[in-house]
Formats: C-alpha cells, sequence, structure tokens
C-alpha cells in the first residue's frame, strides 16, 4: 500500500474524514482486516494520484462512527463490513441492517476469524 498513512482514532476518524473532504481528496473505498482481538479498518482516499490512508484500529465489539454523513458512497463499503466482519457503524445514512451482501441464509459474519482447538480422546481399548 502506497502513499501517506496516518494512525486515527474512534474519536478523531470524522474530523479527518472532514478534513480530507474540505481538501479536495476523493474517498476510494475502505479495507478491513480482523487481527484476532481487533480490527483494523483502513480508509483510502486520493487526491491528484496521492494516496492517503487513514488506519482504525479497534478492538472487537467498538461501535465505529460511519463516514457516510461526509461521504455518502461510503455506506456501501460500511454495510459491507457490517455483514462480512460484524462491526457496527454509527450513524449510516443507510443502514441494511447486517442484510447488504449476506441473505438470511447466508452463514453471520463470515470473515471474523474463530477459534478451533484440537481436543484429544482417550482411545478405548479392546
Amino acid at each position: 500500500m502506497k502513499g501517506e498513512v496516518i494512525t486515527v482514532t474512534v474519536d478523531n476518524l470524522v474530523p479527518m474524514v472532514k478534513k480530507m473532504f474540505e481538501e479536495g481528496y476523493r474517498f476510494v473505498t475502505a479495507s478491513c482486516v480482523d487481527l484476532g482481538d481487533t480490527h483494523d479498518l483502513i480508509y483510502h482516499f486520493d487526491k491528484d494520484l496521492n494516496l492517503v490512508h487513514l488506519r482504525l484500529n479497534v478492538s472487537k465489539g467498538t461501535k465505529i462512527p460511519s463516514i457516510s454523513p461526509v461521504y455518502f458512497c461510503a455506506l456501501l463499503v460500511e454495510n459491507e463490513i457490517q455483514d462480512l466482519f460484524g462491526i457496527d457503524f454509527d450513524g449510516l445514512v443507510l443502514d441494511y441492517g447486517r442484510k447488504f451482501i449476506i441473505g438470511d441464509e447466508a452463514p453471520n459474519t463470515p470473515f471474523v476469524k474463530i477459534e478451533v482447538t484440537k481436543v484429544q480422546t482417550e482411545k478405548k481399548e479392546g
């Protein structure tokens, strides 16, 4: 990922996004990675072929402020991230309630890491 990476927090995410908007940056997309106990959300912006990425690392279960009131088109990727990773966005301009890309019969949050442990059983002789 080339370009400038700026670490943000839940509290300064929306103000930073507003600053990007005011400076004429185009919102490209957002990425999400499940890191086990936390999620990395990376918001990608472009201006004159210069990329800027806002990186937000949050504990699982943290409600994230939506950037869709600033960049309306962000509602698409934020709804997708809700479906795939189970992250809740506060203030989405249009919230599909985790049914944007995942139907009623699909697995819930398929991109969330789950921990599998092997249980050893005793072998009976006989």
